[in-house]
This record gives C-alpha cells, structure tokens and sequence, in this order.
C-alpha cells in the first residue's frame, strides 16, 4: 500500500467545535487528507442522543458521535456514546488510530480497532488531568475528589501499552517516560496556529467593525479561565487600572469563569460570549496586546495553551507568565514578554508594552512570523507524518 493512501482515524473526547483538543485533531486531520490520506475524526455531538451526522468538509470525514450525558460530563465518559463509537468502527477499517487523550469513549474504541482491525494506536496528550492536575483545581471539590482517581487510571493506564505517543507539553513528555513509555515511540509535539482562519488586520478597522471606541487601550484575554487564572488575571487588571485608567479588558470568547465576585470592583471590562465565525479575528485585532495570565498550578506547567496560537495568527504582541513551555518560546523567539506569575512582576510587563508601540509592532509581526513557520499546521503535520511512518 502506498503511504499517501493510509486511512487514518482520529478520536476525540470534546464536543465538535468546542475545546482546544478538538481543534487540535481538526487541524491534524484536515492537514492530514491535504497531504493524501483518507482521514475520519469522531467527536461528540452536541445534542445527538441516537444515531450520527457525518460532515465532509473537503475530503476530511467529520463525526459527530451520540452521547447521553450533559454539561462537562459530555467529555468522553459516557458508555452508550463508547457503544455507539465501536458499533461505527465495526462497519470501517483503518491502518491507524489517533486517539486524542484516553478517556472511554477514545481509549476503548481505539483498542477495538486495534484488535479488530489490527491498527497501531497513537495516543495523544495535551493536559495533566489527573494526579493533581486539573480535575483537583476545579471547582466542586468533592465531585473531583471522586472523580480524580478515575481521571488518572484512564489517564495513565494505556500509554506504555500504545504503539506510539504525542504529547504536548515537556512535562507530559517526562510523565510519559516515567510510565514506562520508550523515547523511540514518544514525540513532543506542540499547537499550531492556524494562519488561514486568522489574519493580522489593522487595529482601527477591527474597532470600527465592532463598534469599539478608538480613543481607549483594550488588552484581551481569549478562552477559559481557571479559577486561580481569573483570580490572577484580575488582580493585575486592578493595579493595571490605579497606574492606566484609561485601559479596557476585553474577555473574549467563553471564559467560563464566575464574575459575580468581581462585578462591582471592575467596571472597564467587557465579555463577547461565544463569537459567531469571523469574528474572533477581529476582536483580536482590536486589542493592542494579548494576556497569557497562567498562575503557577501543576496543570499549567504541563499544557500549550493554544489561544496564544491565535494570538500569534493574528500578529498581536502577548505578555505571559513564566509558567510552562509557551514561557520558554516566546523568549527564545523574541515574540513576547515574560515575567514570573506574581501580579506587579506581570504588571511591569504589561506597562512596559503599553508605553512602547514600536515594541507592540515589532513583537507582534516576529509572532505572525513564527505562526507561519514553527508553529503552522502544515510543518507540525509533516512531523507527525513522520511519526506515523515510524511506528506504522
């Protein structure tokens, strides 16, 4: 069989359109049947409770799986939506499994393919989920005391099993080596930014198109919200606001983070909600910097956070915490500024762009720039390829 002819199938525990991990297999998979593979990916659908809605979005084989649960339990751990996803599996064929984190409704079908269909299984790892990761640091102490354990058994047990392992983070990498997991079938691969869906577009258009006024500074912040995150992000945006009272926050996309503790002491910050397509670009256009606010938790040290691929895509200039690996790229390619999770440190960051637009432009284009070369979808793509033959 000829390698451009491989069909491949990529599972995922995330709703379809929602949470980075799907983006993460979207964005493999479509780059994936660019290069001449036949690629299929199931993820859960939003409302299905029987039965599947297949997409072909151009030759990439979307599935949107049934699933019985509700709210965050809608994440791969419901038996009817594993029995469905084997039932699906049965009628098809694949020379590789792509399992995106390992959760049931992944980590069992994966392994039918295997014994069913003899297909290698890659096991993909983008959070430090259990062992005092982030069920631990969420809110509903009890419900994740319960369910941690879990959490890390599915988590763990079947990595030194696969017959090959991405991992997103350094610190997962070395989790994985210490499970038992062998370097020649282990490879670190990061988040891409995805160039094509976001492009730089210049900062008073981007305001005019939204309504924004033109004569304040906006920073933005895009996604999800960790409790310790908002706690974090917030206590910079006071002290922010005592030295630049003339500075907005804009919280863009679904932060999920309770505001109410908030509300009455920050009167400068606005939320989008869920933004309809082609409007993220714009709101991120809009601000004249980027926040990458990680507090210093287990959790944070082992992820990528992808929403700074989106903030590189779209040439903006970002300031973070020196928590994890995105810390180390942003310093060595000069493409933003680092300052350790203490909330004057990270605010010295922020002062400092803010009074420097020449900096501002500058840090911003060489992000643009990385996003189009290190960080792109087609050049991780072809590494993972690589990966592929190997193990195949």
């Amino acid at each position: 069989m000829k390698w451009k002819e491989m069909k491949i199938l990529l599972l995922n525990h995330n709703v379809a359109w929602k949470g980075g991990t799907f983006f993460r297999a979207y964005h493999f998979g479509r780059h994936l049947v660019r290069r001449g593979h036949q690629v299929t990916l199931l993820t859960i659908s939003p409302r299905l409770r029987h039965g599947f809605q297949e997409v072909n979005n151009n030759g990439f084989r979307i599935v949107e799986t049934p699933d019985l649960l509700w709210g965050r339990a809608r994440s791969g751990w419901d038996p009817w939506g594993t029995l469905n996803r084997i039932s699906y599996i049965a009628r098809h064929s694949y020379d590789l499994v792509h399992a995106f984190d390992s959760r049931p409704e992944v980590i069992l079908p994966a392994l039918y393919c295997r014994k069913h269909h003899k297909s290698p299984i890659v096991l993909d790892w983008a959070d430090w989920w259990g062992r005092g990761g982030l069920t631990s640091e969420r809110d509903g102490r009890f419900v994740n005391l319960l369910i941690a354990p879990i959490e890390t058994f599915f988590e763990e047990a079947f990595r030194s099993g696969a017959d090959g392992n991405t991992v997103i983070s350094m610190a997962l990498y070395r989790r994985a080596l210490s499970l038992g997991v062998k370097p020649s079938r282990l490879l670190h691969l990061v988040q891409g930014s995805d160039i094509e869906g976001i492009q730089p577009l210049e900062h008073s258009r981007a305001r005019e198109l939204l309504g924004l006024p033109t004569d304040i500074t906006i920073i933005g912040h895009l996604g999800v919200l960790q409790p310790k995150d908002g706690e974090f992000l917030f206590s910079v945006f006071d002290l922010l606001r005592k030295a630049a009272p003339n500075v907005g926050l804009a919280l863009i996309g679904r932060h999920r983070c309770n505001l109410n503790k908030y509300k009455g002491e920050h009167g400068a910050w606005f939320e989008t909600g869920p933004l309809p397509k082609g409007k993220l670009p714009l709101y991120l256009a809009a601000c004249d910097l980027l926040l990458l606010p990680l507090a210093d938790t287990l959790s944070n040290r082992a992820r990528w956070p992808s929403r700074v691929n989106d903030y590189f895509a779209a040439g903006r200039p970002v300031v973070a915490t020196a928590v994890g690996d995105v810390a180390d790229i942003l310093r060595a390619e000069e493409v933003g500024i680092v300052k350790p999770p203490q909330p004057e440190e990270f605010l010295d960051g922020v002062l400092t762009l803010l009074r420097n637009k020449e900096l501002r432009l500058s840090l911003g284009k060489k992000g643009r720039e990385l996003g189009e070369t290190k960080l792109s979808w087609p050049r991780l793509t072809e590494i993972l390829e690589e990966f592929y033959l190997k193990i195949y």
